[in-house]
């Protein structure tokens, strides 16, 4: 039995924060934003709109496409680092519930801008164990509620929005995911990172005063360490694979900057026409990206059944994955 990416799904927010929108609100222009980071916009939720309802609206789409019905779904996981609530519930469950699914397993993650590879991981392990049938798992964040929206250096690259996808068992080798790679190192923590609200820093007069509550980056120590682990990380799982760079159909790297997909991909010796862009749209959306970008692609008409897609990702932790993956919807 192999683990297989049945269906994709997404929903953006309306509101659209635009570069010339920000120039208007800190000290910086759609020049600068669009030389650094290759964003031109990227949607915003409204304030009564919460992660769970984006990651809802991108799991109903992919449940829709699946042909599945909603208690077939056995198990549900959200990545995400933007929750509905700081301890419990989960959004997860939140979401079950808003989609009437009962009783099925449902649960967070937390690995920042590589949570859905990690949430892949863990849906093709359930899956090839013969406890589960049916994934559905969710890249979804709201990605405004922790950004400081003073601080022009990283206010600019974020954006809210939500992905899923359904992972089904399946006997066909050819459908199945082919391999995942997930690692971590937490002696570069303090490259991206939210310091108040948890047990560190409780929240406090002292925190809410200082902003700790907010997404804190050391930009340059993170763009240079990202371009060399994303680049390593794939060149180890096409080696482990027996595969190059021209047996992929689509790279879908991380969503991040355009700048560090552009070098991971000359790195790569990857075909420009081979790699999925949705950065200048939708800026970072964190666990979201990722299936977004599947997502974006395929309503294109560019993925088609059968693609091999080389997933590709890099986030707080730190963390990193890479995934090859069949798509079969």
């Amino acid at each position: 039995m192999y683990a297989s990416l049945k269906s994709i799904g997404a929903y953006v927010p309306s509101k659209k924060l635009t570069n010339q929108d920000f120039e208007k609100m800190v000290d910086t222009t759609d020049e600068w934003i669009l030389q650094r980071t290759g964003i031109k916009e990227r949607y915003i939720a409204a304030d009564d709109e919460f992660t769970s309802d984006l990651a809802t609206h991108a799991a109903e789409q992919a449940i829709e496409r699946s042909g599945l019905d909603r208690s077939e779904i056995d198990a549900i996981i959200c990545a995400t680092i933007t929750p509905d609530f700081f301890c419990m519930p989960s959004t997860a469950c939140v979401i079950a519930d808003n989609l009437g699914i009962k009783y099925s397993t449902a649960f967070d993650i937390s690995a920042a801008c590589s949570g859905f590879v990690y949430a892949l991981s863990m849906a093709k392990a359930f899956v090839e164990s013969g406890m589960k049938k049916n994934v559905l798992i969710i890249g979804a964040e709201k990605l405004s509620s922790i950004v400081d929206y003073s601080d022009r250096t990283t206010c600019v690259l974020f954006g809210d929005g939500a992905g899923a996808a359904i992972i089904s068992a399946t006997e066909d080798k050819k459908e199945a995911i082919m391999d995942i790679h997930t690692s971590s190192d937490g002696e570069y923590q303090d490259f991206l990172v939210t310091p108040g609200g948890g047990s560190r820093n409780p929240c406090s007069i002292d925190t809410l005063n200082s902003k700790l509550q907010y997404l804190q980056m050391k930009g340059n120590e993170t763009f240079k360490l990202a371009v060399n682990t994303l680049t390593k990380d794939v060149i180890e799982i096409l080696k482990e694979n027996n595969l190059t760079s021209d047996d992929i159909d689509w790279f879908v790297p991380h969503q991040a900057n355009y700048r560090i997909i552009s070098a991971v991909a000359k790195k790569l010796k990857m075909s420009n026409d081979k790699v999925v862009l949705t950065v200048p749209k939708y800026g970072n959306t964190s666990a979201a990206s990722i299936p977004m970008a599947i997502n974006d692609w395929y309503e294109s008409g560019k993925i088609k059944k059968g693609d091999l897609l080389l997933l590709d990702t890099f986030g707080g932790g730190l963390t990193w994955g890479s995934a090859l993956v069949h798509f079969n919807l």
